[in-house]
């Protein structure tokens, strides 16, 4: 029979042969998982612009994906003044790739507003250059974020992608799960005919306003007012460059 003291020491011995085992897989994977992680992303940002592309997003190849980004997507970070900032900015900001990808909306969400970096992505396609900017706010328990892809006219919305950290399942988080919900973003506008800065509205009890409204999310009013106030304040951090170009 083996003492007390034997078979602790055997216990702590396997406990650290496994602990170790797992940081070495971790560690093994570290650069396979952030590839995943990448591309997940790069997804999300072209499924704004699904309609441009003539195809689902769903459908391409993670070689596609990447395809399309390298010959025509540009990657650009912004400060909160809309002037573009170059790569070694970006690295001081904390983000090593020093892409706009590699920039994380959430924690840039949790720096005082004055110092935050904007991701944005523009798609030059055959006809048009088109905008695609990122916007985060917050759901009823959660965070909540999404892509915006805007046009060449500054104001039209191609399309729209959202996301969420953990939204109610059949209610909020109707805002990826629910095919209908983004796909009524498609053809509003950002401005009014006079130039004066509206926004999209998801309204409860259905949309009025047919050029800056959407309708709201039955059951989960609280995270359609989340996309309506992230989508008021997210857009208007890009207007100075949209401005300028």
């Amino acid at each position: 029979m083996h003492t007390t003291k034997y078979t602790i020491t055997f216990v702590l011995i396997l406990s650290a042969a496994v602990a170790l085992l797992l940081t070495g897989f971790r560690e093994g994977t570290k650069d396979l998982a952030k590839a995943g992680e990448e591309i997940f992303n790069k997804r999300a940002i072209l499924k704004t612009i699904s309609s441009e592309l003539g195809s689902e997003v769903s459908d391409l190849s993670a070689e596609q994906v990447e395809e399309i980004f390298n010959t025509k997507i540009d990657q650009k970070v912004l400060n909160m003044s809309g002037d573009v900032l170059d790569k070694a900015a970006v690295v001081k900001a904390g983000y090593k790739g020093g892409r706009a990808i590699d920039v994380e909306i959430a924690k840039e969400k949790k720096k005082p507003e004055a110092q935050r970096i904007l991701p944005m992505f523009v798609y030059n396609g055959d006809k048009e250059k088109l905008y695609i900017v990122s916007v985060i706010g917050t759901g009823l328990w959660d965070i909540i974020w999404g892509n915006v892809a805007i046009r060449s006219d500054k104001s039209t919305i191609v399309g729209v992608s959202f996301d969420h950290a953990g939204e109610t399942p059949g209610l909020g988080a109707e805002i990826k799960d629910n095919p209908k919900y983004p796909a009524m973003f498609a053809g509003k506008k950002i401005y009014d005919d006079s130039g004066t800065y509206i926004s999209i509205t998801s309204r409860k009890g259905g949309a009025v306003d047919p050029d800056h409204d959407v309708d709201g999310l039955s059951g989960a009013t609280v995270t359609a007012d989340g996309v309506t106030e992230m989508m008021k304040r997210g857009l208007k951090y890009y207007e100075a460059y949209l401005a300028e170009n």
